[in-house]
């Protein structure tokens, strides 16, 4: 197991907690981190781009608070997403936003992250990349990466076609370094299955849109519920880049989940779809991201609880796990 040195002692489980488009905000960021896991949310969630400064003093204040009143607590770090992308006009800013203030972890998506590799670096920074296979993840530890993340299948919003277990094992015959594994993990036993093909980390997001502190209509947080894995449809319709959605609001604007075309990966619209279901639906807000994992998803709770629920498990987990291979080890 590899997890980096800045981050040990300070999880109540090794989770990142995945950013959210849209959805993602300081309270949720914050009510993660308290909860001992590693919270994060993209940076062009903040609009306008100034308000980026606001939200990370947000929670960098209500975290040092919480630390101060308990320091016997493990509250977790924050981390910060940045589309590393032509069309993200932002990047240059909101990365020298976050140099200012020293973010613990940069998450990156797309192309290889080093601009913002060398921006957390000159302040002890760690960066994580997002990566579906073993060329993008060679191309990330090129680019000097302290970590990846393995978003295999069936995982929520842009996802990969690999299953975990090929993911995880063909990276690690050439990287032994922090990994966080992606893919419909929603429950404490999924975290330790994790480690124990070989990552360090769960990396989970769906199950954090089904929280009352996450900015995401009713109806979005009820259709999880209400869904199965056989309702997610693995589309690059969207935003260009492959990623699963609810087949009931890909329904719901008025397109036919078994009839999308491909979408044009050069331009990651997310403003709208002109010309095909009712013209008006936008990417995130109205067609709705989610992993396979779903199915376990039966209620919207604090997110405290989730953090709950998530060390119960682990821990029910591991003591199960310890009894059942007594006779193999």
């Amino acid at each position: 197991m590899s997890i980096p040195t800045s981050l040990q002692g300070q999880l109540s489980v090794p989770v990142i907690c995945a950013p959210l488009f849209i959805i993602s905000n300081p309270d949720l960021v914050i009510a993660q981190c308290k909860a001992g896991l590693l919270g994060s949310f993209p940076a062009l969630n903040a609009r306008p781009a100034e308000e980026l400064d606001v939200w990370l003093t947000t929670i960098e204040t209500e975290l040092a608070a919480a630390r101060a009143a308990d320091p016997s607590a493990r509250i977790a770090p924050y981390a910060v997403n940045q589309i590393v992308h032509d069309s993200n006009s932002r990047l240059r800013h909101d990365i020298d936003t976050c140099v200012r203030h020293r973010v613990p972890v940069m998450i990156t998506s797309l192309k290889a992250p080093h601009e913002v590799v060398e921006a957390a670096h000159q302040y002890g920074g760690l960066v994580f990349h997002d990566v579906i296979n073993a060329r993008h993840a060679r191309k990330a530890i090129e680019a000097g990466v302290d970590g990846l993340i393995l978003v295999a299948s069936g995982a929520g919003g842009h996802a990969g076609t690999l299953h975990p277990f090929a993911l995880v094992a063909e990276v690690r015959e050439f990287y032994d370094g922090p990994i966080a594994l992606s893919g419909s993990i929603t429950q404490g036993a999924q975290v330790l299955s994790a480690q124990a093909m070989g990552a360090d980390f769960a990396y989970i997001g769906t199950r954090f849109i089904a929280t009352t502190e996450a900015r995401a209509d009713a109806a979005y947080k009820q259709m999880l519920i209400d869904s199965r894995a056989n309702d997610i449809v693995y589309s690059s319709l969207f935003t260009g880049v492959s990623g699963n959605y609810l087949r009931g609001s890909i329904e719901r604007s008025g397109l036919d989940p078994e009839k999308l075309a491909a979408g044009d990966k050069s331009s990651m619209n997310f403003d709208g779809l002109a010309g095909v279901g009712s013209g008006t639906a936008k990417a995130w807000r109205d067609i709705w991201g989610a992993g396979q994992g779903v199915g376990s998803i039966r209620d919207v709770v604090p997110t405290a609880e989730v953090g709950r629920r998530l060390v119960a498990e682990y821990r029910e987990a591991l003591r199960a796990a310890q009894a059942f291979t007594r006779d193999f080890v």
